[in-house]
């Protein structure tokens, strides 16, 4: 799996991770059920540090690239062809734009947008915490 990050890029070191790992997968370098170096493996092999690679594959099982099998490794999503195209990050930025284009159509200020939003997030339960 040949995978290159840019340290000199603006994009996020992680961002290019997950990008190069869809990237393989879309064009056929590994297939469903491969085995995918460990986290501290491909750290290792890039030169990167451990929790960047692991903030890479928890965003990449959450969109089902990779799956984890606990001790026995972490593989290629059996679905993780026709999921290389989804973008979460994407289609939240999406909803969000619509939110607040709706909210200034109403006459809310930025400052009102914001100060709504932040504490809608921290009122709201997050999965997992």
């Amino acid at each position: 799996m040949q995978i290159t990050i840019n340290i000199d890029s603006e994009v996020p070191l992680f961002t290019q991770l997950i990008a190069g790992i869809k990237c393989v997968v879309e064009q056929g370098g590994v297939a469903p059920g491969d085995p995918l170096p460990s986290i501290r493996q491909l750290a290792n092999d890039l030169n990167l540090n451990n929790k960047t690679v692991a903030k890479a594959y928890r965003l990449l099982e959450r969109d089902s690239i990779i799956q984890t099998k606990g001790y026995r490794g972490t593989f290629v999503h059996p679905d993780a062809a026709k999921n290389v195209g989804i973008d979460l990050n994407e289609w939240v930025l999406s909803k969000l734009r619509d939110v607040v284009d709706r909210c200034r159509d109403r006459g809310a200020t930025d400052s009102e947008i914001r100060i709504a939003f932040t504490s809608a997030m921290q009122q709201l339960p997050t999965k997992g915490a």
